[in-house]
């Protein structure tokens, strides 16, 4: 999925193996990933994508950190999980990425410019398959049929 603010972007869904860059968006105030081969192109996750980064992942500093000037140690990971937050939400960000220490950030505060690849998609379920030693749901079982009078 692609956040919000970024519906009037060109974009295409992820697949395994793209590399990706960090990307703000003209005319936008989010970041996301583009395909480093297509920069004006978004390039939509789907919850459960795991993606590595080329080195330890840097965010920029937002809100009151940068008035407190609280500073964070960088996030010490190269991989992460593509996640959807707050998304009771539909006026706020979405986007985050999941570190393996179980910090989540949102995308759109990741310094621009760092180059990742699509490790791997999520699963998809796949639709139930009736076993052929299932009974029709309307039909009772022998032990059912022997308890109705």
């Amino acid at each position: 999925m692609c956040d919000y603010s970024l519906y009037g972007i060109p974009s295409r869904s992820a697949r395994t193996g793209n590399k990706l860059v960090t990307t703000e968006f003209w005319n936008t105030t989010t970041r996301g990933f583009s395909a480093v081969e297509e920069p004006g192109v978004a390039v939509c996750l789907l919850p459960g994508t795991e993606i590595g980064f080329e080195k330890e992942v840097e965010r920029e500093l937002t809100g009151f950190q940068l008035i407190w000037k609280r500073r964070r140690e960088p996030i010490r990971h190269r991989v992460a999980r593509f996640r959807q937050v707050n998304i009771d939400n539909p006026c706020t960000h979405h986007d985050a990425l999941e570190f393996p220490d179980g910090d989540i950030f949102l995308l759109t505060h990741l310094r621009e410019g760092q180059q990742a690849t699509v490790l791997q998609l999520p699963a998809r379920a796949r639709p139930r398959v009736k076993l052929e030693t299932e009974a029709p749901p309307d039909v009772p079982s022998e032990a059912e049929a022997r308890l109705e009078p």
